[in-house]
Parts: structure tokens; C-alpha cells; sequence
């Protein structure tokens, strides 16, 4: 288990944790990482449990997870078996989530083949560029789809 000592600086913490020090300090403002420890120059120390956490919040970050679910997962008990249900459910409405953004890239993944497939070359402009054109008029300036979901960038 990880020394609760602080004695590092946020550039320490961050090569040890992979969390760039913006990152970290982000973390703490949205309250992932507390900000306890500062040494007498008023700098914030770091722990080996931070950098743990950092750790950890980085893991879940990289399975796509929000920060509401981490912050969620962080706050259960390892040693909780009621806390290991909770844990479950996060991760179960997070598959959720994830298997909405698979079926929205199958989709992307469609409509990009179809629009690769408008344009064989031989004509003397380009089927694919001139949809491009005619979808970017069709946008709607606010970037809400059709159904009112929000159109975002993979």
C-alpha cells in the first residue's frame, strides 16, 4: 500500500502518475484530488496515495469514463461489499454508454463508406466533396442532429 506522506511536487507527481500537472491541477479544482498538503512556500505536496489516485483516475479516463463516474468509483470502499455492488452499477451504466457510441460509429461508419463510395473518379468533379458541400449547407448552426442529439466529433 502506498505511504501517505506528501513530500512531492506536481512535477514529480506527474511524471510518477503519466497526469500532466495542468491535469492534475484540473483534477483538483473538480475535486477528484484533494489539495491538502502545501509545504511553507505554498507549493501543494503530493503523496504517494495521490499519485496513486492520479493513477487510477488516468485508468478510468482512458476507458472513456466521466468524470462523474470516477468521481463515483473513488469514493467506494474496496473493502465494502455494498460498495462492490455500486461499483458494478457504475460500471454496467458505462457499458451502457459504450455500447451507444459503438452503435453511433457503426452508423458514422455507414455513412462514410457511403459518402467515399458517391465518387468513382471518373466524372470531372467529385460526388464525394460536392455531398460534403451539400451537407455542410444543411447544418444547422446550432449542431443539434435530427431528434435533437447533439452532433459530435469522434
Amino acid at each position: 500500500m502506498p505511504s501517505a506522506s506528501p513530500h512531492l511536487r506536481i512535477g514529480e507527481a506527474a511524471s510518477r502518475s503519466g497526469v500532466s500537472a495542468a491535469n492534475i491541477r484540473y483534477y483538483e479544482k473538480e475535486g477528484l484530488l484533494g489539495a491538502e498538503q502545501r509545504a511553507d512556500n505554498g507549493y501543494r505536496l503530493y503523496s504517494a496515495d495521490d499519485v496513486h489516485r492520479l493513477r487510477f483516475i488516468r485508468m478510468c479516463r482512458a476507458m472513456d469514463m466521466s468524470l462523474d463516474e470516477v468521481r463515483a468509483l473513488l469514493s467506494l470502499d474496496l473493502r465494502s461489499k455494498a460498495d462492490c455492488s455500486a461499483a458494478c452499477d457504475v460500471l454496467n451504466a458505462h457499458l451502457g454508454h459504450v455500447r451507444e457510441r459503438i452503435a453511433e460509429l457503426r452508423s458514422l461508419e455507414q455513412d462514410l463508406k457511403t459518402l467515399r463510395d458517391r465518387c468513382d473518379g471518373q466524372d470531372s468533379y467529385c460526388h464525394t466533396i460536392e455531398a460534403l458541400h451539400e451537407r455542410a449547407d444543411a447544418q444547422p448552426a446550432d449542431g443539434v442532429g435530427p431528434g435533437g442529439t447533439p452532433r459530435r466529433h469522434v
